[in-house]
């Protein structure tokens, strides 16, 4: 039997609850659909006992002391409230320990700003990672040393982890659980979950479904949602318009003021998001082009490079190599 792969979840005064449970839902699932525990997780904190996190829940967590550094596999700081992630750089026996882990480790990361205490201890110089959206800016002009990404879900770059905001935390540890126990049981777990996709790491933090709904007025809400849903089918200005009971004239204009872009550059917005998805699918391009509405390969490649810079093949070639470089560490597969 091979000894479980221990996770250390770093917890505090005014952690967001989710980058906690939601990893350690990942993990626990990860146990429950293998024959034996893979993954022994351990939230901790300084002193131990009860933290108070953001949303005024209270989390049992034990004291570091109660695990050496050594032996920890796999280091996450949970995210939450900046100045006290901060303020626990000064604490010397914290530092110091999550410095021996972070070392021994295997894996070290983090979820949301959790980042911020990795890089104010040094941990992450050279490095290239991954925050929220509203904590990039700051990150990058307070530890210049650190390449941030203020674009990605979640970034791998070495023996380093780390994810956006709140809920590309699972994300994340899903593709650890699909590293460590293959794509199958990563898509099993998320199926338990209940899960409505499995996002890649180099999906936006901004997805141009969402922006466009939080923006847009009332009568293209929906619009927006049901695009969403027939990209294989024309979105044109006539067939939208019609839709809309309006004029092609007048729909094209409120359509662009309310969502920002106008309804071809919008649609094809959508159909590019969702073909960069596909490509990861053993789907073939022409396959990808018929699902996201371009009817041609040749159509979707040309719109692909000229969005993206790269032809969808050298996408999907690089995706994969960089997957397949990654591989596990060695105490994982002892």
């Amino acid at each position: 039997m091979t000894a479980p792969i221990t996770i250390a979840i770093l917890v505090y005064d005014g952690v967001q609850i989710l980058d906690v449970s939601g990893p350690a839902a990942v993990f626990a699932a990860a146990n429950d659909a293998c024959p034996q525990p893979v993954y022994q997780v351990h939230i901790l904190s300084a002193a131990g006992g009860a933290v108070r996190s953001s949303s005024a829940m209270d989390i049992l967590s034990e004291a570091m002391t109660q695990v050496p550094p050594v032996a920890v596999d796999l280091l996450l700081i949970a995210g939450g409230d900046e100045a006290a992630l901060l303020r626990l750089a000064h604490d010397p026996d914290l530092s110091r320990w999550l410095a021996q882990a972070s070392a021994s480790a295997a894996r070290f990361g983090s979820i949301c700003t959790g980042a911020l205490l990795l890089a104010a201890l040094g941990l992450v110089k050279g490095k290239r990672v991954t925050t929220h959206w509203s904590a990039c800016r700051f990150m990058a002009d307070s530890f210049p040393e650190v390449e941030v990404d203020g674009a990605a879900l979640y970034v791998e770059d070495g023996k380093v982890w780390t994810s956006a905001g709140v809920t590309t935390g699972i994300d994340m540890c899903l593709a650890i659980v699909e590293r460590d126990l293959g794509t199958a049981a990563a898509n099993r777990i998320a199926e338990r979950l209940v899960l409505y996709a499995r996002r890649p790491g180099y999906q936006s933090q901004f997805s141009p479904l969402l922006h466009a709904q939080q923006r847009a007025d009332a009568p293209f809400s929906a619009l927006i949602e049901w695009m969403a849903a027939h990209l294989g089918e024309p979105l044109n200005v006539p067939q939208l318009a019609s839709r809309m009971a309006m004029s092609e004239r007048s729909f094209y204009r409120r359509f662009t003021e309310s969502v920002g872009e106008t309804p071809a550059r919008f649609a094809e917005t959508l159909r590019l998001d969702r073909a960069r998805d596909l490509l990861m699918s053993k789907a073939s391009l022409k396959e990808v082009a018929g699902q996201v509405g371009f009817g041609s390969a040749a159509r979707l490649s040309k719109a692909f490079e000229r969005r993206f810079g790269v032809t969808p093949q050298l996408f999907r070639e690089t995706q994969r190599m960089q997957r397949a470089s990654s591989s596990a560490p060695a105490s994982l597969t002892d």
